[in-house]
């Protein structure tokens, strides 16, 4: 079993396409959820897929299994998908020996640019690059499963990226 824990930020401006990798497209959707755990399907651009469960309600840390699967399997399950199929570009952004992981979100979440750190242990202290905005870590509604479920309401609130810088 692998432990995730991560912290969430919204994005402010673009410097971070400076440090950034090409990105990968990802194609996400949820088969089944309930309160403290989560079962998720993905399809990558670069032809990797992957089922996920979740489990655990803290923001910080939760409990993660991840399995590769037949890319043409995740396809036939995201048609199955609860809800809206999140699309997205995800960029690796190395800085100060953490990767940084910026979803740039398409479709219903278009202007929507999220960053996650992934943390060793719930003690790390990343430093916080200058191009990061408001930490959302805990806030349910910049969670994918939310979005996808349309619980957050964030069609309409989301802070877009700043077009300056």
């Amino acid at each position: 079993m692998a432990k995730e824990i991560e912290r969430k930020f919204l994005v402010s401006g673009k410097r971070w396409r400076l440090s950034a990798d090409a990105g990968v497209s990802i194609k996400q959707g949820y088969l089944a959820t309930m309160d403290d755990r989560s079962l998720r399907v993905r399809a990558y651009s670069d032809g990797r897929a992957c089922l996920t469960l979740k489990i655990g309600q803290t923001a910080l840390s939760r409990d993660e299994y991840e399995f590769e699967i037949d890319p043409a399997v995740a396809e036939e399950m995201l048609g199955q998908a609860i809800g809206t199929v999140i699309e997205k570009v995800r960029h690796e952004v190395e800085h100060k020996g953490f990767t940084w992981e910026v979803d740039v979100y398409g479709g219903r979440y278009s202007g929507l640019v999220v960053a996650e750190v992934e943390l060793r242990d719930e003690t790390d202290k990343p430093e916080i690059p200058d191009w990061v905005g408001r930490e959302v870590t805990g806030d349910y509604r910049y969670s994918n499963q939310a979005m996808a479920l349309s619980e957050g309401a964030l069609r309409s609130s989301h802070e877009p990226q700043s077009q300056s810088g």
